[in-house]
């Protein structure tokens, strides 16, 4: 196997047992990060030298016993996430050459923890979309098929993960967006509790909504990624003040006894064949190792997407007032005649299509004689779907669902009509909403081998639950241990 291939758990066993050193691991993932982004696009930002240097200051550590078993390990950004003196763009005109002068809480705990960067990767725009291509940069493709998106809008950490230019990623997850591409590109990718890990230094989409969070080829390289980062940061006014529990040993509790919700609203007309086959699959080998199927029922599904993409725009278009071109970002040539001129050339310049939809989308249902019509009902509803799952957690452990209605689509199919990528994320939206943590585990691969994932949900502060589940169906499943075949 080429170092490239190795999980991040197996190359942290290696490092820590001298086998390779960091050295050698990151001049394999770069090479492969030179080979690969050419057709791929997974990085806006590359740092070859940086990573190098960081991985020399990794042996050292090692040398000394003071590594963790993090400590060398190569891992990409997604381009939202603060690095100090690095480029951070948000995948946006808008940000283009912006520079943080600080480093995003989740940058400081992995470089505290010794991780090698190895980029920051390309998004759909300021995280809003579903499929990588709504990004200033261009779009990314999918490792397993180069005609496919790769999801989004964490397309570039999973694509990048998936293709072997970094051994994990940290993604953020709005509606979705970790999930979904974990499930495209046949990676693990866990959406955590609302305000498990800091969003201090997080570009913002949906201040209620977004959460970083980890991405790996395993479930045991989640739950590293998850140790480290997890914790209270008085940074972050949403952070929770919880005590952060071994996630490492939930890989190997039992999960005989265990009961996993089935909604009957989420195995309906419009959901994939394909897709319907392998979730089930999924269950089945679950069922196998002695976890029960319970079949519940979510009534107010119908209500996630119109009650998502009112908060989520609404949110958005408060976040992004802050971008007018004269305190930091894009500033249009031309200026206008007056203030408001010039703050129309440099936002219609500076943000794309998508962006202006959200945003414009968010200040309608914001405006006077709108607000009580579209955003109170829409927080009404948001606390209607929290009741839904609150009375379903009191009869089962975990929930099991699809993640997206179909494997990944051919790029440039869905984005003639912007409402077909919006109703994309019916499986993904409710934990957002609700805060709970969510996750997606390779379940399987469509007719044209295009990777499918099983994603399971779990009540506040329990992604122990997931962990042990998601680790029970990798012992009895081999989805995760397959790669993409290189393609030119």
């Amino acid at each position: 196997m080429n170092l490239y291939d190795l999980s991040l758990s197996q190359a942290a066993q290696l490092l820590a047992q001298k086998q390779i050193s960091s050295l050698e691991l990151t001049k394999a993932v770069l090479a492969r990060q030179e080979e690969t982004e050419p057709s791929l696009n997974c990085y806006i930002t590359v740092t070859p030298d940086l990573a190098l240097d960081q991985a020399r200051r990794a042996d050292e550590r090692r040398a000394q016993g003071k590594a963790t078993p993090l400590t060398g390990i190569p891992l990409s950004l997604k381009d939202v996430i603060n690095t100090q003196g690095i480029q951070t763009t948000a995948a946006s005109r808008m940000l283009q050459n912006f520079t943080p002068p600080y480093d995003a809480t989740v940058t400081r705990r992995l470089l505290a923890a010794g991780a090698v960067l190895t980029g920051k990767t390309n998004a759909d725009e300021f995280a809003m979309g579903s499929t990588t291509e709504t990004s200033y940069f261009g779009p990314t493709r999918n490792p397993w098929d180069l005609k496919a998106f790769p999801g989004g809008s964490s397309g570039g950490s999973a694509a990048s993960l998936a293709a072997g230019s970094c051994l994990g990623s940290i993604g953020t997850d709005t509606g979705g967006s970790i999930r979904q591409p974990a499930s495209h590109c046949g990676i693990v990718g866990l959406k955590p509790t609302y305000g498990l890990i800091s969003r201090y230094g997080i570009i913002a989409y949906a201040s209620s909504l977004d959460q970083a969070g980890p991405m790996g080829r395993s479930v045991a390289d989640v739950a590293l990624l998850l140790q480290i980062l997890a914790g209270f940061d008085r940074k972050d006014s949403t952070s929770i003040p919880c005590e952060i529990p071994d996630y490492n040993a939930a890989l190997t509790r039992q999960v005989k006894g265990l009961r996993l919700g089935v909604p009957r609203e989420f195995f309906v007309s419009g959901l994939d064949e394909e897709v319907q086959a392998a979730v089930e699959r999924g269950l089945a080998l679950l069922a196998g190792q002695g976890v029960e199927l319970v079949p519940i029922s979510l009534p107010h599904t119908q209500y996630f997407i119109s009650t998502y993409y009112i908060i989520a725009t609404a949110e958005a278009s408060s976040n992004l007032a802050r971008y007018e071109g004269v305190k930091y970002g894009y500033s249009a040539p031309r200026q206008g005649a007056n203030l408001e001129e010039s703050y129309l050339n440099t936002r219609g310049q500076g943000f794309g299509q998508e962006v202006i939809r959200r945003i414009m989308l968010g200040t309608y249902v914001l405006s006077s004689g709108y607000y009580d019509a579209y955003y109170a009902k829409a927080s009404q509803a948001r606390t209607l779907v929290i009741e839904d799952f609150h009375q379903a957690f009191r009869q089962v452990d975990a929930i099991a669902a699809p993640v997206a209605p179909h494997p990944a689509l051919d790029l440039g199919q869905a984005g003639a009509d912007p409402l077909t990528i919006y109703l994309r994320d019916i499986y993904t939206i409710p934990c957002n909403l609700t805060g709970l943590p969510g996750m997606s585990i390779p379940a399987g691969f469509s007719s044209q081998g295009r990777p499918i994932g099983l994603q399971l949900l779990a009540p506040r502060l329990r992604e122990n639950t997931l962990l042990s589940l998601g680790a029970e169906f990798q012992r009895n499943s081999d989805f995760h241990q397959q790669r993409p075949v290189s393609q030119e």
